[in-house]
């Protein structure tokens, strides 16, 4: 079988040294290409597959990612996963599965260890290896994850392997010092380092508030720690799009929110 898109493939690699090789293909809308030798596995929430050889063998069960038992599916379903997780093994060398983004970005791979853990959006984990975990972010401030909106949840990713994170829009990185801080729109929140600290912090001034036409809520992030900010935001693009869906029992064009613009307003963060 010969594969060709334009511009040519890049070669797999194994870029982490944990045994797995990928390549990521594409720069609007990329797809994560993982290549598996006999018994390897990676996982995935449910649902996340684009295509793969005759090859791999998929299981889809409760447990997987560090989640096993009723509380520990409870949690991940919390942080905004899904209750069933799929499971990719090759039964032969050079097997292939694939994964592509939903929205306009980027595929990420990180490096997990007991010294590198992450948070990261809700949807952000895309797929990873099998020691990789995937739980809620809890966070010791009050008002994390509760004040921000619904739907402001961060997953933390721990254990040992590679997990590929998917990013929407262009990715903007900020390296920051011990007690370095930036002041982030909770939607463009990415991707950051788990020892980057966060804080929820309202809106100040009555006229911001109300006025301003912007989240009520901002997440501080402070270092020590790299953050990885995305520049597109899904209740941002249904903002965008508004205008042009009709509204529910609307055949005409323009002007209704229509189910885009409802799914904005419940997010509270476009």
């Amino acid at each position: 079988m010969t594969e060709e898109v334009d511009g040519g493939l890049p070669a797999f690699a194994d870029s982490d040294g944990t045994g797995v090789a990928h390549r990521v293909i594409g720069d609007t809308l990329p797809v994560l290409e993982v290549q598996l030798k006999s018994g390897q596995s990676v996982i995935s929430q449910g649902g996340e597959l684009s295509w793969m050889t005759p090859s791999v063998v998929m299981t889809t069960q409760t447990a997987g990612a560090g989640g096993s038992g009723f509380v520990g599916v409870l949690k991940r379903a919390v942080a905004g996963g899904t209750i069933f997780m799929s499971q990719y093994t090759a039964s032969v060398d050079n097997s292939t599965v694939a994964f592509a983004t939903k929205l306009p970005g980027r595929i990420m791979p990180i490096h997990v260890d007991a010294d590198n853990e992450y948070m990261v959006s809700r949807h952000g984990y895309l797929a990873s290896t099998d020691g990789v975990t995937l739980n809620i972010g809890f966070q010791q401030k009050l008002g994390v994850g509760v004040f921000s909106g619904n739907g402001f949840i961060l997953q933390r990713i721990a254990g040992a392997g590679t997990a590929w994170i998917e990013l929407s829009g262009e990715i903007v990185t900020y390296e920051l010092a011990a007690g370095e801080s930036i002041l982030v729109h909770p939607g463009h929140i990415g991707l950051f380092e788990a020892k980057v600290t966060l804080d929820i912090q309202m809106v100040k001034g009555i006229k911001n508030m109300f006025f301003g036409a912007e989240a009520l809520f901002l997440a501080k992030l402070t270092g020590p720690g790299k953050v990885h900010l995305q520049t597109m935001t899904l209740p941002g693009l249904a903002h965008a799009l508004s205008p042009y869906i009709p509204e529910q029992g609307n055949s005409g064009g323009g002007g209704g929110l229509g189910g885009l613009g409802n799914l904005a307003k419940t997010f509270n963060l476009g």
